[in-house]
């Protein structure tokens, strides 16, 4: 990321780094399965015949619960026939239609798929007891205007086992920090700032986030969502467990003027699309500029109405460029499956706590890891787009590789650029959505055509794939990422396949006027 923030210096105002969206979820881990269900109702002395009727006037009494304090502060109530209604947008426009400085802004509800129990009769007494099953119940939303986090809303299923799901913006929390802190040298636009007086201290206030007690923090917002929590589970306490169910790391770069990033955005969107193969793009409409943008407004850039967004996906993650409020650039990483990553931490069953790299988890306790992960994926991400504006040679990137080399002892062959198979193995390399994990053998594997002839066996397979990385770490092209089976593209590997790609694809005719 440096070395790109170093090309544009002289037009990126300020860096801003941290969580843009985070969607937690809260489970009651011991009602999870039929067995935890049927061990709660024994201990509140609930008969299995009698399953049905206390769950029903249980999920009654916390949907009242939830809609009370709506009740008691006169706030919106509204119900939503279609779950898939834009509940943002709803609450917002109640909160200008009905005004408040802090608190609760409105409640909604609508009936949404859930999973719960019911209980299965059946003379088999195999088949007979308690079965966990897809079902639909009302759900209770409450939308907020945190004193700690800002506009977020929570979500509760008022059936067993009353899970819950809390949403909440990164930026929007920074807002309220840099008001508390009595700093208001900024520009908000939607869920970015376009301008920071003390970008410094923003960025201080982000880095605090990832200090925060979400334990104690989600248990608060799951009691006032359930207020009746306590009192329901009292014969067998229970807590929620956190999770990040969906994080989104935003690095944002505040360009100084509107007409700077409009002049930079189209040849890093070029890039992307052709260097990074993306799979995703899309176009859509921004807004027209307004008094939220900094600097110098142009009459070409007022007409400049569409936006780009490239997006990449890999296994359920994705990185994505865009620009917004016309003056910033964001890339930012969506973590939802975790299991590609790794965090440092204690084995289990090891003696004395002995700590080893293992799968990063989705519980609260692994957030600051994922923070860094989604840091390091959008870095890599920016380094590679670094290399659009690059001055190097091109003989000089070409001759790096164009010669024969020796790697611990062995002797290893020059890379081919017109060879299809060498073609073939750098485009795959190159491709944006291994910004977020880098790749393994396996995944040029699935992406790379299998050779002509016989088809080979995965292990023969794989030990093709192993020969063409170990020719690329032997060029300086990869690196291995430590502790793990996975690569990554270095510096100059980033800077050959960019100026490979933009050659082949370029007319002799362009490229001429380009030497002149």
């Amino acid at each position: 990321m440096d070395r790109f923030v170093a090309r544009y210096r002289s037009v990126v105002a300020a860096v801003l780094c941290g969580f843009d969206r985070l969607v937690f979820r809260g489970s009651l881990l011991s009602l999870i399965i039929p067995q935890g269900m049927y061990n709660f109702l024994k201990r509140a002395d609930v008969p299995l015949l009698d399953f049905k009727d206390y769950v029903l006037a249980t999920s009654e009494r916390v949907k009242d619960a939830a809609l009370r304090p709506a009740i008691a502060h006169a706030r919106p109530i509204r119900y939503l026939a279609a779950s898939s209604t834009d509940k943002e947008a709803l609450a917002r426009r109640l909160l200008a239609e009905h005004p408040v400085d802090h608190g609760l802004i409105c409640a909604l509800t609508a009936v949404e798929p859930c999973m719960s129990f019911e209980y299965h009769r059946s003379p088999d007494r195999h088949e007979r007891g308690l079965k966990r099953r897809p079902r639909k119940c009302l759900h209770v939303y409450q939308y907020w205007l945190h004193p700690r986090f800002g506009f977020m809303n929570a979500r509760i299923q008022t059936w067993f086992p009353f899970n819950i799901q809390i949403c909440l913006n990164g930026r929007e929390w920074l807002a309220g920090q840099l008001a508390r802190a009595g700093h208001t040298d900024f520009t908000r636009h939607d869920n970015c700032f376009t301008h920071l007086g003390d970008a410094r201290l923003a960025q201080r206030l982000m880095d605090q986030q990832l200090a925060t007690d979400w334990t104690r923090a989600l248990d608060a917002i799951a009691r006032a969502l359930n207020p009746l929590h306590r009192q329901i589970f009292k014969p067998w306490p229970q807590q929620y467990y956190g999770s990040a169910y969906q994080t989104e790391w935003a690095t944002d770069l505040l360009f100084a003027t509107s007409h700077a990033l409009a002049r930079v955005y189209p040849p890093l969107v070029r890039h992307a699309m052709t260097h990074f193969a993306s799979p995703d793009v899309m176009r859509f409409l921004g807004r027209k500029a307004n008094g939220n943008f900094t600097g110098e407004l142009v009459t070409s850039f007022k007409d400049r109405l569409e936006g780009v967004r490239v997006k990449h996906w890999v296994n359920g993650n994705s990185i994505k460029m865009y620009d917004k409020a016309g003056s910033v650039l964001r890339v930012e990483t969506t973590i939802a499956k975790t299991t590609d990553f790794k965090v440092f931490r204690p084995l289990q069953h090891a003696p004395r706590g002995r700590l080893g790299w293992r799968p990063l988890r989705k519980g609260v306790a692994d957030l600051h890891r994922r923070a860094q992960v989604s840091q390091r994926s959008n870095g890599n991400y920016l380094e590679a787009l670094a290399a659009v504006t690059d001055s190097t040679p091109l003989h000089q990137l070409l001759d790096r590789v164009a010669h024969v080399v020796h790697y611990h002892g062995r002797r290893v062959r020059a890379l081919r650029i017109g060879d299809p198979t060498d073609l073939a193995l750098l485009t795959v390399i190159a491709r944006g959505e291994f910004a977020t994990a880098g790749f393994r053998n396996r995944d040029l594997r699935r992406l790379l055509p299998p050779p002509r002839g016989a088809a080979p066996t995965d292990r023969q397979r794989a030990a093709q794939i192993g020969r063409q990385l170990r020719r690329l770490r032997a060029h300086g092209v990869i690196q291995k990422i430590p502790k793990t089976h996975r690569y990554k593209l270095t510096p100059n590997g980033h800077l050959l396949t960019a100026a490979l790609f933009a050659v082949r694809g370029a007319s002799l005719t362009k490229l001429l006027a380009t030497a002149a």
